[in-house]
Order: C-alpha cells, then sequence, then structure tokens
C-alpha cells in the first residue's frame, strides 16, 4: 500500500506518478491473489438489483410524488442517510421480493437514494467496509481512552489527517478494498480520532481519466466517485482539489 514519503517529491504531478507506478506495481504483484474475475464475480447481481430498484423508485415518485425512503437524523452523513424502504416498495407491489444484494435480506449493501430533490438515484454502500471502519474507530478509541486522549498516529496523510499506527495499538491492519478500483485503500483518521476511508487514489484515476483538472477548489470530489459508478464511497472525508490533487478537508472547514 502506497504511503507518502518524507521525501519531496517535484511537486504534485511527480508525487501522483509516483503514486500510479507503486499502484500498478502492487496491484500487478496482488494479481494473482486477488484476480478481476474473483473480485467481480458478486457484483452481476448488484448491478442488476440497483437496475430493478431504479426503476421502481422512479416508478413510485412518478405515481406518488414520494420516495420510498427511511428517515434519518439530520447530522446522518450525505453518503449514508437516505436508505431505501423496501418494506414500501414491496407491500405496494412495486418489488416483488427485496434484493439478495440488501442488508435487509442478507446481503452485503444498503441500499440509497442520493440526489433526492433533483433526480434521484440508487446506490449501493458496501457494509463490509462500513464495518471495518467501525472496527478500527473502536480500536482507536480504546487506545484514547488508555493512552491520557493520545492518539494512535501514523505518517502525515492530509494536513489534518494522519495514518494510523496499528502496531501501536497492537491490531492488524483490515484490508480495505476499493470498490472502484480494487485495489487497497488506507483508513486515516483525523486530529479527534474519526476514522475515515482514504479514497484519494480513486478520486485521482477518475478525475485524470475525464481529463477535467480544472475544478473549483470548494468541489466535493467524492462526487467524481459516486458519478463513476453504482457505489457511494464508504466513511470518506471530504475532498477538495488542492495544488493539482484531491486533498481530504478537516471537518471543520467542510
Amino acid at each position: 500500500m502506497w504511503k507518502k514519503k518524507k521525501m519531496q517529491l517535484p511537486g504534485a504531478a511527480g508525487r501522483w506518478a509516483m503514486l500510479v507506478i507503486l499502484t500498478v506495481a502492487v496491484w500487478s504483484l496482488s494479481g494473482c491473489m486477488y484476480p478481476k474475475s474473483e473480485l467481480k464475480q458478486n457484483q452481476a447481481a448488484p448491478k442488476e438489483a440497483v437496475r430493478n430498484v431504479q426503476a421502481a423508485i422512479d416508478q413510485y415518485h412518478s405515481e406518488t410524488g414520494m420516495l420510498p425512503m427511511k428517515t434519518s437524523p439530520e447530522e446522518t452523513p450525505v453518503y449514508e442517510k437516505f436508505l431505501v424502504d423496501f418494506a414500501q416498495l414491496k407491500n405496494k407491489g412495486y418489488l416483488s421480493s427485496i434484493p439478495t444484494a440488501a442488508f435487509e435480506n442478507g446481503g452485503n449493501y444498503y441500499f440509497l437514494i442520493i440526489n433526492e430533490e433533483t433526480k434521484p438515484q440508487i446506490k449501493l454502500m458496501n457494509l463490509v467496509t462500513y464495518q471495518q471502519i467501525n472496527d478500527i474507530q473502536t480500536w482507536v478509541n480504546e487506545y484514547k481512552n488508555s493512552h491520557d486522549g493520545q492518539l494512535p498516529k501514523g505518517e502525515q496523510a492530509y494536513p489534518g489527517y494522519s495514518y494510523i499506527d496499528y502496531k501501536a495499538m497492537n491490531k492488524k491492519a483490515p484490508e480495505l478494498r476499493s470498490d472502484y478500483s480494487f485495489q487497497t485503500l488506507a483508513a486515516i483518521m483525523d486530529e479527534s480520532g474519526r476514522v475515515y476511508t482514504d479514497y484519494g487514489i480513486d478520486i485521482m484515476q477518475v478525475i485524470q481519466k475525464k481529463g477535467d483538472t480544472a475544478l473549483s477548489k470548494d468541489t466535493d470530489l467524492r462526487m467524481n466517485l459516486v458519478d463513476s459508478d453504482m457505489f457511494v464511497p464508504v466513511k470518506a472525508p471530504v475532498y477538495h482539489w488542492v495544488n493539482k490533487e484531491p486533498q481530504a478537508v478537516p471537518a471543520q472547514t467542510k
């Protein structure tokens, strides 16, 4: 897994060039362990389910003027907030059954509605990654409580964020697998000890693929990931475009 080096690279372009090289190298070495066919084998059913649920909510919305979603507290993060209410869809005949990919039917995904006020879309939240981040959060909290408020900080990831020192916690780092690129991601931690998944690599790759680097410094770059696939980023901080690269933004400036 790529980590930022202490030495100075020749600007953002050099830094991300090195990132791409290292990512490709690691990915190549791990190819026999994680072939694309294996990593993608469980995505066909969720993709079909997304299409079916999208059609159901579109019809529901057209006929009722409402959306079949569960209510959440106002402070719920945007990519966790509006869960599909499958009971409504099923009971009113818009779906014959709950998708097997859905948590409500034993699956590994929450089905979410985003863009609820403009063009409602169905997206998936990976509950495996969600639970992994929650586990890391528990470890960090336990360490903090037993070390007079100190945090298990590793190297700096971004201003206001650090990587996590698993060795200090006597834990093994879980493998956070990206739904977008299938590569391994890192967990990062802010100054209060709140844990996030770092999608900086994925965001940069999507932006480079689009060729769109004329981005406003206030744009929430997570939307690039959401627009590129059927998934939402799990427990991700807001990213802004800073010095020609994605940078996680400390919570107080979001």
